[in-house]
């Protein structure tokens, strides 16, 4: 078989979510949209059923997923909605609901239900994509404390730079929310990862954090608490063919690496339609057999090419990883112009193992 593969560590996810849990006396919400951020899902929150208070999804179709494999904890929809028939779906499968927008409102409003929604109302205190505006919010928040259909209601909104500490940006929104939710009373959540890892004053009663239970940083820099983190995905393949050539050579589509000396050249079963980015540069690390090398030419859609001129204990049927323990993802994406977020995301083709001191299993 190919040998691609992304071995997820299980024993990894808990650590990160316990790490997020020492941080802070609040309860955490473990963020495990988009397939677990490319994760898996299912997998991801079975191994952290025991330990989380709750999980958060995007969408509906998430949710049932992890119902449908025996996941009873509570689950919050991010986004809430999309149209009105999910409500029944929301009803029977007992989910948790952020509120954005007025629309559904009055659709929940008109809803026929077994029994009243946990609804988290979110307020716009910054980040300009969705949730009411600080003028709105104490009128939507009266008119939704006094209806049947809500069981309770809690207080939510998403920090645009906390990843950035001396951009003065989070603790403006930090100030619109005390400001518009003066008087409400009711369970907050404001912060994702960055803000779990790096602003304690923010923690509030709920924690979401996401990209951090995978062991990725959100930050560019370093900081103590992500420097804790352990790598959850190890993308991982091996050298398929190797090839001696001497300087002035090109390597690969549109000859951007051309040899300066003589080069031992590996090639790895891994490219772009396995979610390696197109556009990793040369230079990009990964690691061979354990060892620093890098990648030398442009990465296609099966295969791409790494050097081994400096690593003669390396070469046929070598181990190359890609991302994980001893290389973190975001050094890999800042190479490639993105975040470890997106290299998660696009994850495809790759087998998932999953492997813990409880169990083992592949996808």
């Amino acid at each position: 078989m190919r040998p691609a593969h992304a071995l997820i560590d299980l024993d990894a996810l808990r650590h990160n979510y316990r790490l997020a849990k020492s941080l802070s006396d609040s309860r955490a919400f473990a963020v495990i949209k988009a397939n677990a951020y490319g994760h898996g899902a299912v997998e991801c929150a079975r191994a952290l059923a025991d330990d989380a208070d709750a999980f958060a999804v995007a969408c509906i179709e998430e949710a049932i997923e992890l119902r449908e494999a025996g996941i009873t904890r509570p689950i919050l929809l991010l986004e809430g909605w999309f149209e009105a028939s999910e409500l029944g779906l929301i009803d029977q499968h007992q989910l948790w609901c952020v509120i954005h927008a007025q629309w559904q409102v009055e659709e929940l409003l008109a809803a026929r239900l077994s029994a009243p929604l946990h609804i988290w109302l979110k307020l716009d205190s910054g980040m300009h994509r969705v949730g009411f505006s600080p003028e709105e919010y104490p009128g939507v928040w009266r008119q939704l404390e006094t209806t049947p259909q809500v069981a309770s209601l809690s207080k939510i909104s998403h920090f645009a730079r906390a990843d950035e500490p001396d951009t003065g940006r989070t603790e403006e929104q930090m100030a619109v929310f005390a400001r518009a939710t003066e008087g409400l009373e009711g369970p907050v959540s404001l912060c994702n990862s960055p803000g779990v890892l790096a602003w304690p004053q923010a923690h509030n009663d709920w924690l979401r954090p996401g990209i951090m239970l995978y062991g990725a940083t959100p930050f560019t820099f370093p900081q103590e608490h992500a420097d804790s983190l352990q790598p959850v995905m190890q993308l991982q393949s091996r050298i398929i063919a190797v090839r001696e050539l001497p300087v002035g050579e090109p390597i690969g589509y549109g000859s951007r690496f051309v040899t300066a000396r003589p080069t031992r050249v590996g090639v790895v079963a891994m490219g772009y339609a396995d979610g390696y980015p197109r556009h990793a540069g040369d230079g990009t690390p990964v690691l061979i057999d354990g060892q620093r090398s890098q990648l030398i030419g442009r990465v296609s859609m099966d295969m791409l090419t790494v050097d081994l001129t400096d690593l003669p204990g390396s070469g046929l049927g070598s181990e190359v990883r890609l991302w994980g323990k001893g290389l973190n993802a975001s050094k890999v994406a800042a190479h490639a112009g993105t975040i470890a977020y997106q290299l998660f995301c696009n994850l495809n083709r790759v087998p998932r193992r999953f492997t813990s001191s409880f169990s083992a299993s592949a996808t």
